[in-house]
C-alpha cells in the first residue's frame, strides 16, 4: 500500500517507520520539505520525503500527523483529499487536560471530514509515539487495542489492516460522530497518566463490565 504522511514529528516517525518496515510505500510530507527528506532517510526501507502536497497525492491512505493547531494550514498546503482515506491521529488537547480545544463543538475528526470531504478514520490517537515504536505493542501478553471511528466501511477495513501490521488489535469504535467521545477519553486518560495514576486500573474485564452478548458500536 502507498501511505502519505502529513507531518515529520514523533507520531509521523513512529507510525511511518513501522509501516515502511512492513513493506508499504511511504512518502513523508512537511511544511519544511528538508525535514521530511531527513526523516525518510532515517526510516529507510524506500521511504521518501518532500512537500505536504506530494505526500497527499502519493498515498492510497493519508496519515494526518500534525499538531492540532496546525491542521487547517497543513491541509490547505496538502491540496484536495476529497474521497481519500484520511487517518486522523490528532488530539485537540493541552495541559491541564480539563477541556478540549474544540470546546462544545464537533470533534476534530468531524471538522477535518467536513473541511476536506475525505473518508476520515480516527485512529492511533490514544497513545504517544513511544508506544507505537514498540514491536509489537503488547502489555501482559495482550496486543494493544486500537479504537477506530469512521463512517466508510472500506476506509475502516483499510485502517484495520494498518493496525494489524503494527501487531495491534483493531477495535470497533463506531461512527465518526463517536470520535468526539474518543478525543475526550484520550484527554481524560492523559490527565490521569500525568498525575501518576494507572488508568488501566479503573477498567474491569469485558465479562464483568458486560455480562451479555456484545453488540457492535457500528453496523
Amino acid at each position: 500500500m502507498r501511505i502519505g504522511v502529513l507531518g515529520a514529528g514523533n507520531m509521523a516517525d513512529a507510525l511511518a517507520t513501522q509501516w515502511a518496515r512492513k513493506g508499504h510505500g511511504v512518502r513523508i510530507g512537511a511544511r519544511a520539505p528538508e525535514k521530511a527528506v531527513a526523516l525518510a532517510a532515517r526510516i529507510g526501507h524506500g521511504a521518501e520525503g518532500g512537500t505536504l502536497r506530494e505526500a497527499a497525492e502519493f498515498g492510497d491512505a493519508v496519515l494526518l500527523a500534525i499538531a492540532h493547531d496546525g491542521v487547517e494550514e497543513a491541509l490547505r498546503e496538502a491540496g484536495p483529499v476529497a474521497g481519500r482515506v484520511l487517518i486522523d491521529c490528532t488530539n485537540p488537547m493541552e495541559p491541564p487536560f480539563e477541556r478540549l480545544k474544540t470546546g462544545a463543538g464537533p470533534s476534530a475528526a468531524r471538522r477535518i471530514a467536513d473541511l476536506t470531504g475525505a473518508r476520515v478514520v480516527k485512529a492511533f490517537s490514544t497513545c504517544p509515539d513511544t508506544v507505537w515504536r514498540m514491536t509489537p505493542p503488547e502489555f501482559g501478553g495482550r496486543p494493544l487495542g486500537v479504537p477506530l471511528c469512521g463512517d466508510d466501511p472500506d476506509a475502516l477495513a483499510l485502517v484495520r489492516g494498518l493496525v494489524s501490521d503494527l501487531g495491534c488489535a483493531p477495535m470497533d469504535g463506531g461512527s465518526l460522530d463517536r470520535a468526539a467521545l474518543l478525543e475526550a477519553t484520550t484527554a481524560f486518560l492523559v490527565g490521569l497518566w500525568v498525575a501518576g495514576e494507572e488508568a488501566l486500573a479503573m477498567l474491569p474485564p469485558l465479562d464483568a463490565a458486560l455480562p451479555r452478548e456484545p453488540q457492535r458500536a457500528s453496523s
